[in-house]
């Protein structure tokens, strides 16, 4: 099978003597052999996982991402970043952790934004709300207020 690892800027992966395939999504691990069903799969953060016609393991952390196999010949990945290393114990140790913790740094993000969001339309239904300073029929001040 061809294997291809892509980013946004770059093609991390592109081998195309690949005998078997380890990945993981939501649910587990799962492994992809030659003349796999087409099959669709979204990772999770982790190291996918793979051997050569000659048997040697090659391996590649990636950030989260979508996984297809097509004809049982080409499996495709395309996350937002990945590293590649023959060396496991370096993707786990650092390279895992720090795409978990700038996943968990993003998902402050949202958090404060949600919350600035939401705080802000609390303070416009305040001001639109009846007897608010801007409630009522044009916005509660008559004709003259609005060219004071």
């Amino acid at each position: 099978m061809r294997l291809r690892i892509v980013t946004p800027l770059s093609v991390a992966v592109d081998v195309p003597d690949v005998v078997s395939l380890r990945a993981e999504d939501a649910t587990g691990s799962f492994g992809i052999l030659p003349g796999h069903a087409d099959f669709l799969a979204s990772l999770t953060i982790s190291v996918v996982r793979w051997n050569q016609a000659n048997g040697t393991p090659h391996f590649c952390a990636v950030r989260r991402g979508v996984l297809t196999v097509t004809g049982g010949k080409e499996v495709a990945i395309a996350t937002r970043e990945a590293v590649a290393s023959d060396n496991l114990e370096t993707l786990d140790q650092t390279v895992l952790a720090r795409f978990r913790a700038d996943l968990d740094a993003e998902r402050e993000g949202t958090v404060e934004s949600t919350r600035l969001q939401l705080n802000a339309i609390r303070q416009i239904m305040r001001n639109l709300r009846p007897g608010g300073p801007l409630g009522g029929p044009l916005g509660g001040r008559g004709d003259a207020g609005l060219f004071a």
